[in-house]
This record gives C-alpha cells, structure tokens and sequence, in this order.
C-alpha cells in the first residue's frame, strides 16, 4: 500500500492511493501476479477530483530474497489535466505495461518498486495522445501461506 504521492504533471498534485498485488508459484520459481494501482486525486483544487486505476497480469521470477514480474496492463482514467493549449478532464480505458520488483532485507520486510506505463488521452482534444507514467517505491510485506 502507498499513500501521499506527488503526481509529477503540468500542475504537481498529491495523490493518495493503494497498491496490491497477490503472487502465485506456478514452478518452482515462476510466479503469476495480479497487481492493482489505485490513484485517487483529491479535490484539493478548482479542477476536482481524479481518479486512475490500473490492473496488470505478470509473469515473474522469485528468489529467496525478492521477486521480479512484468506483463500488461489495463488502466480506468477519469482526471483533470492541461495539455500545451487547453485545460479539461480526461477518461477513458487504455492499455500499457506493467514492472516491479521487492527485495526482502529483513525477513518478511522489504522494499518495492513499481512502474506503470499507459497511453493515455487518445481521442481528446485536451490530451491527443500522450504517456502516463507512475513509479511507486517504498515497504513492502510478504506473508504466505502453507
């Protein structure tokens, strides 16, 4: 889970959100992910509220450490946003890829760092075609079951 991001843009805004992701062995050290990356722009502003959420099916490699994973993706926009000559909100349903990795370092304890990238705005006249990128970094917690 993450909260209190900056979403770096034309206009900076935090963003509160939470981040999951499940994990099953299919062999002995592949692994199929599903993650889920919910942005939630608060109405902080006189453009309101946004929302982005993005959902990704992986395949990975695991290590007693950590585990890596990368696959498509699928992400629900619905924001404010400015592109070089106009203002508005955008929406839509785009596709894009998806990459994390966590390192353990303390038993179950670790870090995460996750990358998302879609292609936003086609179609629109604010944002005619342009890549959304988001990177989330911080704890992580691996619990399994047996």
């Amino acid at each position: 889970m993450s909260l209190g991001w900056l979403q770096a843009g034309t206009v900076p805004r935090l963003a509160v959100g939470p981040h999951a992701g499940i994990a099953w062995p299919i062999q002995r050290d592949v692994l199929f992910t599903v993650h889920d990356l919910c942005t939630i722009l608060p109405p902080i502003q006189e453009d309101g509220p946004g929302l982005y959420n993005q959902t990704s099916v992986d395949l990975g490699y695991a290590w007693e450490d950590g585990n890596v994973s990368a696959g498509p993706s699928v992400a629900f926009y619905f924001m404010p946003a400015c592109g070089t000559t106009l203002c508005g909100r955008v929406g839509g349903l785009t596709v894009g890829g998806h990459a994390q990795t966590n390192a353990y370092v303390a038993g179950p304890l670790g870090v995460s760092v996750s990358a998302n990238v879609d292609w936003v705005g086609r179609g629109s006249l604010v944002l005619p075609g342009y890549v959304s990128v988001v990177v989330v970094a911080g704890p992580v917690l691996r619990w399994s079951a047996k």
